[in-house]
């Protein structure tokens, strides 16, 4: 997640209200019952953080934008993807005088003029190999499209997504995305859902609410565990919801928590420790495979591949 100073700089302009229909569609697409979500499995997720944190030791220690480390990350993840039958997209931009690049997966089938698009940001900050701030999520959207393959999965809407560069630059990579992106094509996009951070080792489980019809799915899936969870508001403007978001496009997705501290309310609720930030290695070296709760990680990834069987009609 991108620290907020730069974040705010790097947003074009004040996001337009999600439209009533848009709201209404997902409210509409939610209500019919979808088939039953699989179960991700965290030892598939915690396989992947474990590849990436060995890339981020063999790289200098981090998988920053314009760093050997980012692309050996975006190496790993196509290669997975490629090999599952995704068409796959590699996508330059630049910044900071750096060749940046982008990740995008499509997977074969389903209506593409309804687009039920999954992002989570890939690079680290220079400091450490980012295993949870973004190796969490993006490992999470990865065993999710996994998993897809795995099942044969035939979805009514069509399936895409992507793993962005320099975010935490100021989200670069998903702006450059979605500025280049023709207008005809943002308009078959139904929503955008995005993973920054789901595994923090001080976790709370927080539901982004921009567009009430994901917000509630999400909300579903949670209160069917028992879970509960709360509004999230640390990361608003961000990730790389922000860019979709600025363009019209329905956003949601999930948190766990960065450096805000947790209350004694939030503790007795969810566990951990009050009066300690969610995620104490928050853009730092110690933002480790360590540095990950295998509860929140677990929790989360379902959820992913729940919004997205639910959402896509798999």
């Amino acid at each position: 997640m991108a620290a907020a100073g730069t974040a705010v700089a790097a947003l074009v302009s004040a996001a337009p209200a999600t439209s009533a229909a848009a709201s209404a569609r997902h409210t509409a697409d939610n209500a019919r019952t979808a088939l039953a979500a699989p179960d991700v499995s965290v030892a598939n997720v915690k396989a992947h953080l474990t590849q990436l944190q060995s890339i981020a030791t063999a790289n200098g220690g981090n998988r920053a934008h314009g760093r050997p480390g980012y692309k050996a990350s975006l190496d790993y993840i196509k290669g997975k993807l490629d090999a599952a039958g995704y068409t796959t997209t590699v996508q330059q931009f630049t910044s900071g005088g750096a060749t940046g690049y982008n990740l995008i997966a499509d997977w074969p089938g389903g209506d593409t003029n309804n687009v039920v698009f999954s992002g989570a940001h890939l690079d680290s900050v220079t400091a450490g190999p980012g295993i949870n701030d973004n190796g969490s999520g993006s490992a999470g959207i990865l065993e999710t499209a996994l998993t897809v393959a795995r099942q044969g999965a035939k979805p009514t809407k069509h399936l895409r997504f992507a793993w962005w560069g320099a975010e935490e630059r100021g989200m670069v990579g998903s702006t450059y995305y979605i500025n280049n992106l023709p207008s005809s094509e943002r308009a078959k996009i139904d929503g955008y859902l995005n993973f920054d951070m789901i595994g923090s080792p001080n976790p709370g489980y927080f539901v982004y609410d921009d567009d009430p019809g994901i917000e509630s799915v999400f909300k579903a899936f949670f209160s069917a565990k028992g879970v509960p969870t709360e509004i999230e508001t640390e990361g608003d403007g961000r990730s790389d919801h922000a860019p979709f978001k600025n363009k019209g496009i329905p956003v949601g997705g999930l948190f766990s928590g960065a450096d805000y501290v947790k209350t004694a309310a939030q503790a007795q609720k969810w566990g951990g420790t009050s009066g300690q930030a969610f995620d104490r290695c928050y853009h730092r070296s110690c933002d480790t495979s360590s540095n990950i709760d295998d509860t929140a990680l677990d929790r989360n990834s379902d959820a992913i591949a729940y919004a997205v069987w639910t959402l896509g009609g798999a």
